[in-house]
């Protein structure tokens, strides 16, 4: 799966667009990790534990992107972005979004 944030895709064209794939999450925070990261805002600088559990929403996001988009028949996704919102304190929705297309290498 050829992925990216521009809305072309060097090297290849558009024979076809699927349309709007995405793939979206819902993680908590846990107690460890707001112990953790408490500490680690206190000392100021990078807070690691919230950093490694937004990576991973992250990740997942863009994973279930990949399975919408091969699910539909695409073979990349153009103009991907991210977006993440505050469900209530301590959840957070991610949501990884573009537009599902097939490409032949010109």
């Amino acid at each position: 799966m050829y992925v990216t944030t521009t809305n072309d895709l060097p090297g290849f064209r558009v024979t076809r667009h699927i349309g709007l794939v995405r793939g979206v999450t819902v993680r908590s925070r846990n107690a460890i990790s707001d112990a953790i990261g408490g500490v680690q805002s206190m000392l100021g600088g990078r807070v690691g534990a919230y950093v490694k559990l937004a990576e991973a929403g992250r990740q997942e996001a863009f994973d279930e992107l990949v399975k919408h988009a091969e699910a539909h028949g695409a073979n990349a996704i153009i103009a991907v972005r991210y977006d993440a919102t505050e469900i209530m304190p301590g959840v957070t929705e991610v949501l990884c979004y573009g537009t599902g297309v097939i490409v032949e290498p010109v």
